[in-house]
């Protein structure tokens, strides 16, 4: 017996069928469309000011602007990518590949009006809260190439990685019945898989296929502004319970419970890098905290909308954990450039999330998922992985060699010495 999803994108969208824009007789649930209103604000606030503040404060401060401005680029260029065919993309049920991604039906958003629903909620709330997804996504492989890669290749790679990777896997996931991953059964509430171990991988190809920073390894390269830092991670935390409780698309138990799961993961994960770091290294610090929270939030997101309390315990502290030792000792010891760990926290934290999940959703884990066999769910997840890895990494390299060949992926030098403020944009950061 296949295993079928509870609540959140995934169960919304069995909701849509057979069309995405039919206009429905019943009015929208006021409840339901202002925690909707209320989410997507929240996950847009991750992004602008909230990832932008907390990778500016990593960066050399030559280079602060370079990354905020690339944040914002984001969420310019995917919104009109969005409307134009990425929510056709990922979320039209027609067309003849559909298993792998959606047609084209939908187009500059095509058929839709005030009356169009989606589930309880205006289709217009359900396009927006999709569409801050899909910005945040790249803006998080920033991390991976922070420093290094000219303005123009970031812009062509955004856009074209976006319509090539994120779109099918998107829709590979949330897509219904009918697309691959869903009728594998993978379990993704939020976009363990779709957001974070896409951009992650991602993340890992861009910084290997351009290399490390000039001086990598040989001079240091510390934040300039940890208190940027902070406060773009506590950014993250709040909005996320718009990206968690807001993937059950309704205020409803599914959400509350969301929140809840993604509240305990989170805390477990901080004081989890803490612990290691504290005891490794002597000291605990900020950045190690702030990175642990992050770690938290991104395992919990598949996982939110079917584990209990005890399960996000447990996903939360093997996150803090296993994301420390990727982000500090094995990037070290393989020597590849993960500028903010990108692939450190947002691959390997999606990965933990990913798999426990097919454990923890299970009934007698504490969970509420339609689990009842938890080694077949643990296998579906683990094939939903490495789908995604395989599919993203061979993908995004190869947008990355024609992007090469094209404008060219990497500043010169001197630019580098100089920073990315003054060379992409001819701006700095800061007048002292």
């Amino acid at each position: 017996m296949r295993l079928r999803k509870i609540a959140g994108q995934g169960a919304l969208l069995s909701l849509l069928l057979p069309g995405l824009a039919m206009a429905q007789e019943a009015a929208p649930d006021s409840g339901d469309t202002a925690w909707m209103l209320t989410a997507t604000a929240l996950v847009l606030f991750m992004t602008i000011p909230g990832l932008a503040l907390f990778y500016g404060g990593m960066v050399r401060s030559k280079n602060i602007l370079s990354v905020m401005m690339q944040c914002f680029l984001s969420t310019g260029l995917i919104s009109i990518l969005w409307m134009v065919y990425g929510y056709s993309l990922a979320f039209d049920t027609e067309g003849s590949l559909h298993t792998f991604v959606g047609g084209l039906g939908r187009v500059f958003l095509s058929g839709l009006d005030t009356e169009s629903l989606t589930g309880t909620i205006p289709e217009s709330v359900f396009i927006t809260f999709q569409m801050t997804f899909a910005i945040i996504t790249p803006a998080l492989i920033v991390g991976a190439f922070a420093e290094r890669m000219k303005f123009s290749a970031t812009l062509l790679f955004m856009g074209i990685w976006f319509t090539l990777v994120y779109a099918p896997i998107a829709h590979m996931v949330w897509g219904g019945d009918g697309t691959l991953m869903w009728d594998w059964g993978v379990l993704d509430f939020a976009g363990g898989t779709v957001v974070h171990i896409n951009a992650g991988i991602a993340g890992l190809v861009t910084c290997l296929v351009l290399g490390p920073r000039k001086g990598y390894g040989e001079v240091a390269m510390t934040p300039h502004n940890l208190g940027y830092t902070l406060i773009g991670a506590a950014m993250l935390w709040v909005g996320w319970f718009g990206f968690n409780a807001g993937s059950a698309a309704a205020a409803n138990g599914t959400a509350g419970m969301a929140m809840l799961v993604t509240q305990i993961a989170t805390a477990a994960a901080a004081l989890g890098w803490m612990a290691v770091e504290w005891k490794i290294h002597g000291k605990a610090s900020a950045l190690g905290i702030a990175s642990g929270v992050v770690a938290g939030l991104v395992a919990i997101t598949p996982a939110a909308g079917t584990v209990g309390p005890v399960g996000a315990l447990v996903i939360g502290l093997a996150s803090g954990v296993t994301c420390f030792f990727c982000a500090t000792s094995l990037k070290r010891r393989l020597g590849y450039d993960d500028s903010l760990d990108a692939f450190g926290v947002h691959g390997v934290g999606g990965i933990v999330g990913a798999i426990l999940t097919g454990l923890f959703a299970a009934p007698s884990m504490g969970g509420f998922g339609e689990v009842e066999n938890i080694g077949l769910q643990l296998w579906i997840q683990f094939k939903g992985v490495l789908f995604t890895v395989v599919y993203t990494a061979v993908v995004t390299f190869v947008i990355l060699k024609v992007i090469d060949l094209v404008v060219g992926l990497r500043v010169t030098e001197d630019q580098e010495e100089e920073g990315l403020d003054i060379s992409q944009h001819n701006e700095r950061g800061y007048s002292l």
